[in-house]
């Protein structure tokens, strides 16, 4: 197992920022990932999404939304990039310009084609051990949506 911190992660994005390179990474267990691309029917629907929470969450003052670019670290060996997430008001009452700090309230892991979904689900099951309160995974290909709390709902 590797060690890997999210300090790590932060040098090989600068050294792959200065060759040109755009990678989005992950840390998972001190492991370092890197996220291929969405396609465009999992971006559109991420996005559709976003639009309707978006709706619903700033007119209300809920609190935050955030894209598939905003890392969370949640802790030291793990840094994560949920296609959407929001975060209560109280909890993040402004954003900065670095990670979030935070687990999340809420993640969407959304399926892109070449994802595989055990190994979404397994992503959204770990959000949950690692606090978040709702997980919901999205299937465009089944037109299939679960969502999961952290209660067991």
């Amino acid at each position: 197992m590797s060690n890997l911190t999210v300090k790590d992660l932060e040098i090989l994005q600068d050294n792959l920022n200065q060759a040109g390179l755009d990678y989005q990474l992950e840390l998972d267990e001190g492991k370092i990932l890197v996220m291929g691309p969405s396609d465009i029917v999992s971006s559109e629907v991420g996005v559709r999404l976003t639009v309707s929470l978006s709706n619903w969450v700033y007119p209300r003052r809920l609190g935050r939304l955030f894209d598939s670019s905003a890392g969370f670290i949640i802790s030291d060996s793990n840094l994560k990039v949920p296609d959407v997430s929001f975060v209560r008001a109280q909890r993040l009452k402004k954003s900065v310009r670095y990670f979030g700090e935070l687990v999340p309230d809420l993640v969407v892991e959304i399926k892109s084609q070449s994802d595989r979904i055990k190994l979404l689900k397994q992503k959204i099951k770990k959000y949950l051990e690692l606090g978040i309160q709702v997980g919901i995974f999205i299937d465009p290909d089944e037109e299939i949506v679960i969502v999961y709390r952290s209660n067991g709902e």
